[in-house]
């Protein structure tokens, strides 16, 4: 297991640098930094009796790394790539992305590529908030218990045999006691060690959200829905035997990203709570997207409250990346930002009638920290607010620092999205972490399995076992259903289900029993990913070509 090695700690007042290398207290004139091994809980409690502003707190940890160790980082958000590696992996950050292009298209501001100096060299790999190094079926685990106070990076570099565990927390000022470093770190089985973590973390899940199947409107129409198209895929659904709970409609029912009270009523001309009524008829919960922390450039919003958005240090806006020609985030301190937010979630679930919400683009939220407070804590506000404005509404969440979303949301998606192919084209391959890849979010569903029924239940994103409108084959269609309902909680597909032929619906079946099984171990090795489960008391291999 980890062995302390040594405690950093820079205060910029002072220009202090404390370097220890075991668990004791370290005071000075202003701080008092306290280092505690309790258990498998190592923590850095920073105290002091006046303002001082943090530079860097992170610790050193020796670990033997062996050569078929795999090692698990967890991704900045939902869509960062997330899965095993060897210890001579490598981790791409947008180096290899021409710069114009990156700029054009805004590609840091989705991950953590402004944060992090990636290195391409092998075996030095990073994450967030929790990962584990893994030999057959044991588990050397570490996860933050601290990350409201701010992200944790956890890096390695295995030629060193070294992890290093980083607050992201500098240039933050504090006055009093300040929750660095707090970190969980056991050894055993799968199950041993994430279900003592979430035990830690205190999570506790709405009995309400169970596992769902059901329908999304966007990976066939994106925003080209309408009233008829909606009602029409409504009816296919409503008459498949197996029962749909959740009926969801995607980006492209509003004029406007960040007009939530704005509905395109050429689309929709009876507006959407004549959608939500014959949502409920059908006896399917009624679900809406929307992205609350965002607005396009082209809204209202943008162009009438200006001071509503957040800005960097220097006041520019904060661009959160480049989908509908570009959008920018809101200050979620902003009191009339919470006001607004108020008011349209009051209207879509008291007025409209919706009651999932299908939550998206929220890492905007916390791209730029200020000198009070670490991009954790204001993911961690910006998580709370919504919870307590969505009325007992289920959040699916979506595009999310995971961290910030445990027990908060009752569904979140752990992956990329899906694509109408693949893996996309090979020179979009060399984009940022966060593109959209069937492949990617397949190996994120496998890799981030844990999180299911432990910290929320899993959004795997849609399934396609339609013949049109993709460029899939069968066997791809085949791994991605299959792996959709061996790992999530929520089962969506955006097909147009009344064109299924007799052999999709006997695939349909499959995915339904597959939803009962549980899987025993996961391993992708030269492109293979091998899944081992057991069904109804029989233990099953599945092998796919990645």
């Amino acid at each position: 297991m980890l062995k302390l090695k040594t405690v950093h700690f820079v205060c910029a007042d002072r220009d202090e640098v404390f370097s220890v290398d075991t668990a004791h207290s370290v005071r000075t004139a202003k701080v008092f930094l306290d280092i505690n091994t309790d258990g498998n809980v190592f923590s850095v409690h920073v105290r002091t009796d006046s303002e001082i502003t943090i530079k860097e707190l992170s610790a050193e940890f020796e670990y033997p790394f062996n050569s078929n160790d795999r090692i698990f980082l967890n991704g900045y958000q939902s869509w960062t790539d997330s899965y095993e590696h060897s210890v001579s992996g490598r981790m791409h950050g947008l180096g290899r992305v021409p710069s114009k292009f990156a700029e054009k298209y805004a590609l840091s501001q989705y991950g953590d590529y402004n944060i992090v100096d990636y290195s391409s060299a092998p075996g030095e790999l990073h994450g967030w908030s929790y990962g584990y190094i893994r030999n057959g079926s044991e588990y050397d685990f570490i996860g933050s218990l601290s990350e409201d106070t701010g992200f944790t990076l956890l890096y390695v570099k295995t030629k060193e045999d070294r992890i290093y565990a980083v607050k992201d927390c500098g240039d933050l000022t504090v006055n009093g006691d300040y929750c660095g470093l707090k970190l969980y770190m056991k050894s055993g089985t799968e199950d041993r060690v994430f279900d003592r973590y979430f035990d830690r973390l205190g999570v506790k899940l709405n009995e309400e959200a169970k596992p769902i199947f059901g329908y999304t409107s966007w990976y066939r129409h994106y925003p080209d829905i309408n009233e008829d198209i909606i009602l029409n895929d409504l009816c296919a659904m409503s008459s498949l035997k197996h029962k749909s709970h959740v009926f969801q409609i995607d980006d492209g029912w509003q004029t406007a990203v960040g007009d939530w009270l704005s509905v395109d009523y050429a689309k929709f001309p009876e507006g959407m709570k004549k959608i939500a009524d014959s949502i409920a008829e059908k006896d399917m919960i009624p679900g809406i997207w929307l992205a609350p922390f965002v607005c396009e450039e082209n809204s209202e919003l943008f162009k009438e409250h200006q001071n509503w958005l957040a800005k960097d240090e220097n006041g520019g806006l904060i661009k959160g990346g480049s989908n509908w020609g570009g959008f920018y985030a809101l200050d979620i301190y902003n009191p009339e930002v919470r006001e607004y937010l108020r008011d349209v979630f009051n209207v879509i679930i008291n007025q409209w009638g919706f009651r999932l919400l299908k939550l998206d683009f929220l890492y905007a939220a916390c791209i730029e920290p200020t000198s009070f407070r670490t991009r954790g804590m204001i993911m961690a506000d910006a998580m709370k607010f919504l919870r307590s404005i969505t009325q007992g509404a289920f959040i699916l969440g979506c595009g999310v620092p995971l961290a910030s979303a445990f027990g908060r949301v009752d569904y979140c998606r752990i992956g990329c999205d899906v694509s109408l192919d693949w893996n996309d084209k090979p020179h979009l391959r060399l984009a940022h972490r966060e593109r959209v890849s069937t492949r990617n979010t397949i190996l994120d569903s496998v890799f981030r399995r844990q999180l299911n029924g432990r910290a929320f239940l899993n959004d795997p994103d849609v399934f396609m076992l339609r013949s049109d409108n993709t460029s899939l084959t069968p066997s791809q269609k085949k791994c991605l259903a299959e792996i959709n309902a061996l790992t999530g909680g929520v089962l969506f597909t955006s097909d147009d289900v009344s064109g299924y032929t007799d052999s999709q619906l006997k695939e349909l079946d499959v995915m339904m029993a597959l939803r009962e099984a549980e899987i025993q171990s996961a391993e992708l090795n030269r492109g293979i990913l091998t899944v081992c489960f057991t069904l109804r008391g029989k233990e099953y291999i599945r092998k796919y070509n990645m």
